[in-house]
Order: structure tokens, then sequence, then C-alpha cells
């Protein structure tokens, strides 16, 4: 999982073949502790450097202990720090690699048919692999940490007794603990996800009951967050958490749509309806609903069609 390499860009993978690397060639890296049956941990990866995309044929459990890094897993870029766990299961394509120079993790490395062999017990077999695909990089609390590492040197401690005559079941049996207590970590996050998502929810609701009651005078989300008594960091993640949409846009559906109906189904004149409206002046009214709609508010009331309008970067500002 963690190649000390640097890739080109991704899109190179057109030109290059990729390279499928094994547990032999991990156990090159650093200082690595090698069993042949199907695993391998190592504490030190920086020792291996390569240009073409490589696809990794085994799993990989490591914690993140010094420095930082970053990475691709299928295109997808990966940031982990000091206290990350990573899971990257086997077939995936890494990438792109950066690594801080003191940068230093605590990996186990297992191949796909040995960690068949010590789950098969497990109710559900894959849920490590599901766990993630979702979940790449997680964050451990210091208990968290300090189980990782405990099993980590014991396994490593006992994988080294090449003389024990239970060498394989051993390692089997210490795995097969390592992952049920581990799998707390599962729990937690997926607990938290829950609860965060059950938080959203609520914050939704409350900012739109806001905006229902607000949008003709108010499109500022940082005004909107004052209200919820949260940050508009907080409220933007949350909204898009629980929507799929940024409280901008709630905020511009509503505004747009008022426009619309007032200049359809009313006699207000333009200049009345920016004040409903508490636009500054009846050009930024126009600009604002160009914008939006693709047409001026005079040739909408006179019934032109609206133009798709492609979307801009205005989401990103809070206005």
């Amino acid at each position: 999982m963690f190649l000390c390499v640097t890739f080109r860009n991704f899109a190179d993978m057109k030109k290059n073949a990729i390279k499928d690397t094994t547990l032999e060639m991990a156990s090159k890296w650093g200082h690595a502790e090698y069993m042949k049956e199907g695993l391998v941990l190592t504490d030190s990866i920086n020792g291996t450097s390569a240009q073409e995309p490589v696809r990794m044929n085994f799993i990989v459990m490591a914690l993140c202990s010094k420095g930082t890094a970053r990475y691709t897993v299928d295109t997808h870029e990966q940031h982990v720090k000091a206290g990350d766990l990573l899971f990257i299961s086997d077939r995936h394509i890494m990438g792109n690699y950066e690594a801080s120079p003191d940068f230093e993790c605590l990996s186990i490395l297992v191949s796909t048919p040995f960690y068949h062999g010590f789950v098969q017990n497990v109710q559900n077999v894959s849920a490590l692999l599901l766990f993630s695909m979702k979940n790449p990089v997680v964050q451990l609390t210091p208990n968290e940490i300090a189980t990782f590492n405990r099993y980590y040197h014991f396994i490593r401690e006992k994988m080294n007794d090449k003389s024990h005559h239970s060498r394989i079941d051993l390692m089997k049996a210490l795995l097969l603990a390592m992952f049920y207590d581990m799998s707390n970590v599962i729990w937690r996050i997926e607990q938290n996800t829950t609860e965060l998502h059950v938080r959203a929810e609520e914050i939704f609701s409350k900012f739109i009951q806001l905006l229902e009651q607000n949008f003709r005078s108010e499109r500022r989300v940082s005004w909107y967050a004052q209200q919820l008594e949260i940050t508009p960091k907080y409220l933007s993640e949350t909204v898009k958490m629980a929507s799929k949409r940024t409280p901008n846009e709630w905020i511009e559906s509503y505004v747009v749509l008022e426009l619309r109906v007032l200049l359809n189904n009313s006699t207000l004149n333009i200049k009345q309806i920016t004040e409903k409206m508490n636009f500054a002046n009846q050009s930024f009214l126009g600009k604002y609903f160009k914008e939006h709609v693709g047409v001026s508010p005079t040739e909408f009331r006179k019934g032109l069609q609206p133009r798709k309008v492609p979307r801009t970067k205005r989401h990103q500002s809070d206005v």
C-alpha cells in the first residue's frame, strides 16, 4: 500500500503498463518481517523507487506513526498524517505518492487467501473490505493507536520466532484477535456517521424554515449560520450532506423562484419587485436574474424562453 515511490500523473497509466507488486516484493521494503504463507509486517518503507503505476496484490492495514503522505487509489487522492489508520483492499492501483522525509508507518500486509483463512468464521468476511472502500483513511483515538501498536509489535515478535511449531496458526489467531479488536474502529466510525447524518438533517430542517421566512431580505450564508449559532463552513457541510445542495444553491433557488412568480403573476413593476426582494437597485436585480435564468427580467416578463445557464463559481463564495 505504502510504496515509497513518486508517480507521474495518473493519466500516464495509459502509456505505461501497470505493474503488479507482490508480498515477496514488499518484503524488501525497509525493515520487513516476511512469511511466505501470506504475511508481511514492516515499520519502514522508505527504500523503494519506481515510476510506473502499481497494482497492489494484497490487503493492507497500516498506522501512520510519523510524518505525512499523500497518494491516489484508483485516481482518488488520499491524505494521511500521524494517527491515521489506512485500509486498502487488494487489486487497487496506487499512484502519485508523495511523503514527508520523516514519514513512517506500521504496516500489516496480508494476501487475500491468508486473510480468508483466518476470518472464515467471522459473520461477515468482507466487513473490513467493504468498510475500507468507504473509509480508506480514518483517524484513530489514542486508545486505538495504543491497541494497534501492541498487536503489531506482539505479532511481529511471534512472527520472528521461526522455531515455533505452530507459527502459522499462531499468526492467524493473533491477526483474527486484532481484527476483532480493531472492529471497534468500524463501529465507532459508522456510529459517528449515523449521528452526523441525524444532526445534519436537524440543521437542514431549521435552515429551510429560516430560509422560507427570510429569503426575500437575506441572501448571505453567514447570516443563516449566525441565526443557527454555527459557522458558515459547518452549515455548508451539513446542508450539503443532508440535501446534496449547498446553502447558496438553496437560497438562490428560493430567490429565483420568487422572482419568476412576481414577474409572471403580479402587476408590480421592476422597481417595486427590486424593493420587495431587497436588491440594492434594478440594475443589480437584472444582473442577478440574468445570471441565474439566462434572460433579463423584462425579457422574461415578455415571455422570452429562459436559456440554460452554465454553473459558475458563484456558489463558492459566501455572499
